[in-house]
């Protein structure tokens, strides 16, 4: 029997690894699966791309809101502006490659209006002189991290200490924002008073609090950054504000590049800065990457297998951000937003990586944001950060009030390196006056310790 002559059809699978697009396809999943790991954590390329871009769009107002701190204090905004979008993608992209965990990083809220309001503009530092403090925190944190030290410092601090350090940080953040926005002025009689409210700029800022909120409850993805982009849009008919464009090449980061000076930090008077970066990095970094490790179901027996390796991303980032021209990066919180989405590994984070450096072509997008905009934001997360208090053991008051002082002289001296130095101090006098020595750590006596040599040889 003769056999037909003809052209035969492919099989499905020889046609598929036949088309290149497919053969490039195949292999770019093939290099992520080996990279991250993607099903042993569970997870697929796509999920990952889902979760990245929600993390990044929960993440994004410090595009807007650094460059707007930083500038209050005389760093050149646009060169801020290109710092915060580098420090964010490198930090992000090392966390992703070589932590393997689903974690944004940019400069941290809270830190960036300590460097800026208490260090710069209320001590009188430099800038570059701040920055240099930010340099040689990143180092301590970065030694901390190989030699495995971070474990020790952070047991040995108490919980109600770092408690109270996280809420005194917010309540100096809300001071600073209901300031920006025009709500809280200054007064000789009573120190501070409320300001008018008959003006745009207040009005506008209290719109974009009740939107972020709202917006926040009703878990729609991205609600900072919506609230600062209404807000925005907002000033062009309400506030007199101007639009310049959308889309330019990045400005030049060459006044700020390399600008740190470290060996002004390294200058008696300063060294409490250096301390203050150093523990609040550390417990932010820790406390936020143990949350959403634990938010994606990535801790084996309640700990993480790689958290040295984020801690060293971490570390990495704080460094390479002083250089680069901005204040301390840390783990972002929000990174659960995109765990909730469905990420498990680092190609998470490299997505959000490679967002944040598409970020660098919208810079005149990002010098139309009013302090106005941004101050909404700032309020909405400093209230987020007063629900830690619920930790405290309010019925043992050699740990309450402790914590109660350190939060509340945060604000109140508008610096939070005093407010952990009393914090400290008083916890440490309280134990030792009521016979509770043994309950508390050799590194609390040594910081206790370092503060009061401070105040007493040194001076505020």
């Amino acid at each position: 029997m003769r056999r037909k002559i003809g052209r035969r059809t492919p099989a499905p699978d020889t046609m598929r690894y036949a088309s290149p697009c497919y053969n490039n396809r195949e292999s770019a999943v093939s290099i992520a699966e080996q990279l991250f790991k993607l099903k042993e954590s569970g997870t697929d390329v796509r999920t990952e791309v889902v979760a990245g871009v929600t993390t990044f769009l929960t993440m994004a107002y410090i595009i807007f809101v650094n460059p707007a701190i930083l500038g209050d204090a005389g760093v050149p905004k646009d060169a801020v502006f290109v710092a915060t979008c580098l420090a964010a993608a490198l930090g992000t992209a090392i966390m992703g490659l070589y932590a393997n965990y689903p974690i944004g990083m940019a400069p941290g809220m809270g830190l960036n209006a300590y460097f800026a309001y208490a260090v710069v503009l209320g001590m009188g530092v430099p800038w570059p002189v701040a920055l240099g403090a930010v340099f040689i925190s990143g180092c301590l944190f970065l030694i901390v991290s190989l030699f495995g030290l971070r474990e020790m410092i952070v047991k040995g601090i108490p919980t109600s200490l770092r408690t109270a350090i996280t809420v005194g940080l917010g309540l100096f953040l809300g001071l600073i924002a209901l300031k920006s926005a025009g709500i809280v002025t200054a007064n000789a009689a009573t120190m501070v008073t409320v300001g008018d409210l008959h003006k745009s700029t207040a009005l506008l800022a209290i719109v974009g609090f009740l939107l972020i909120v709202t917006l926040d409850r009703l878990k729609v993805r991205g609600a900072i950054l919506i609230g600062i982009v209404v807000v925005t849009v907002l000033s062009f008919f309400f506030g007199g504000n101007t639009f310049h464009g959308i889309v330019s090449a990045p400005p030049s980061l060459a006044p700020t590049f390399a600008k740190l000076d470290i060996s002004g930090a390294l200058g008696t008077g300063i060294l409490n800065v250096v301390l203050v970066f150093f523990l609040v990095e550390l417990f932010d970094a820790t406390g936020t990457l143990m949350g959403v490790a634990a938010r994606a179901g990535l801790l084996v027996e309640g700990k993480m297998q790689r958290l040295n390796r984020a801690l060293l991303a971490d570390s990495t980032a704080i460094v390479a951000g002083s250089v680069l021209g901005t204040s301390s990066t840390t783990a972002y919180v929000e990174s659960a937003a995109g765990v909730q989405a469905g990420g498990r590994t680092g190609l998470t984070a490299v997505v959000v990586a490679l967002l944040f450096l598409a970020c660098l072509f919208i810079s005149p997008l990002a010098g139309v944001v009013p302090a106005y905009a941004t101050a909404p934001a700032l309020l909405f997360v400093a209230c987020l950060m007063l629900r830690d208090l619920a930790d405290v053991d309010w019925a043992e008051t050699t740990e309450s009030i402790p914590a109660a002082v350190t939060a509340l002289l945060i604000p109140f001296t508008y610096s939070i390196a005093h407010g952990i130095a009393f914090g400290f101090i008083t916890y440490a006098a309280l134990k030792l006056f009521t016979g509770r020595v043994r309950e508390v750590k050799p590194i609390v006596w040594i910081i206790a310790l370092v503060f009061i040599f401070k105040y007493v040889w040194i001076g505020a």
